[in-house]
């Protein structure tokens, strides 16, 4: 047997990582040992996997060709692996999921309800939190994955966008603007804005698209959290553009929320470590939201 087990393993794990050191960290092995172990597998092949261009490995097309072949095998290995443990157990454990907290009013109540009744004996821990602290609480194994308003960018996080989004404007019921079927940047610039902080994704892309339209961005309330810019709209403190999701299905009364004529687009994400095992629960969860999503 030309090329074997564990050396499949080391080469996966550095074409997923990219380097010797990564592929070290995510085995728990020195980085010599993976070295000897690709050389080895080179020689007993008759080809090269990688070459070094700058520093960097970069798959040969041999490597590129062989790994497609490996990856599928490794996916259907771990397919079969945790069939063989819901046959004796059932599906059981714990399932570890955050997601942005305008994602918590209905993609993912909705996702998780699927989830349990589909899979009752997996215990679900949830909580929101905030896009810059994804990629620490992905990578530190705190969650198996996270599900982003935003795509999130990292060299070590696999990300799959599963839907697409929009920011909208709310406003009171009475409002100037309510009787209008779709609202524009040029309307909104009339008025007092509520926006998200200039820090925050959300705060840069409403300010991106102002400053794309040549309109003045005239805010004096910065916000943190959705939520509150509805309850400073209902309270007539302005309008604010927010996203769909928080404002999804009727939720804040007293709030029209109309569609903007210019699209502020969003795309949700699903993100994982790539140094994760495939095929866990993580896999059945993500399997429910693209379902949902098609």
């Amino acid at each position: 047997m030309k090329f074997r087990l564990r050396q499949m393993e080391v080469f996966r794990s550095v074409m997923l990582t990219g380097t010797i050191s990564g592929a070290a960290k995510m085995l728990f092995i020195s980085q010599p040992a993976v070295s000897r172990l690709i050389s080895q597998t080179e020689e007993s092949l008759g080809y090269k996997l990688f070459s070094r261009v700058k520093g960097k490995l970069v798959p040969t097309p041999e490597g590129e060709a062989l790994y497609a072949e490996v990856e599928g095998f490794y996916q259907h290995a771990q397919r079969v692996d945790d069939f063989a443990s819901d046959l004796l157990h059932g599906p059981a454990g714990v399932l570890n999921i955050s997601s942005s907290p305008c994602l918590s009013y209905s993609v993912m109540p909705e996702a998780i309800t699927r989830f349990t009744r589909r899979y009752p004996g997996i215990q679900v821990n949830y909580h929101t939190t905030m896009l810059n602290s994804m990629a620490q609480e992905i990578l530190s194994n705190k969650v198996d994955l996270a599900v982003s308003v935003l795509p999130l960018e990292h060299i070590n996080l696999e990300v799959q966008p599963f839907r697409s989004g929009r920011m909208v404007c709310v406003i009171p019921d009475l409002h100037p603007l309510a009787p209008k079927q779709k609202i524009s940047l040029g309307d909104l610039a009339q008025y007092e804005l509520i926006s998200h902080h200039p820090s925050i994704q959300f705060g840069k892309l409403v300010r991106t698209a102002f400053e794309t339209a040549g309109l003045d961005f005239n805010s004096r309330i910065h916000i943190h959290q959705t939520e509150v810019a509805c309850s400073l709209v209902r309270a007539g403190m302005g309008v604010a553009i927010v996203d769909e999701f928080t404002v999804a299905n009727g939720a804040w009364v007293g709030l029209q929320v109309r569609p903007l004529e210019q699209d502020i687009l969003l795309k949700p994400s699903i993100a994982r470590s790539v140094f994760d095992r495939q095929g866990t629960h993580a896999e059945k969860f993500i399997d429910i939201l693209l379902s949902g999503y098609p």
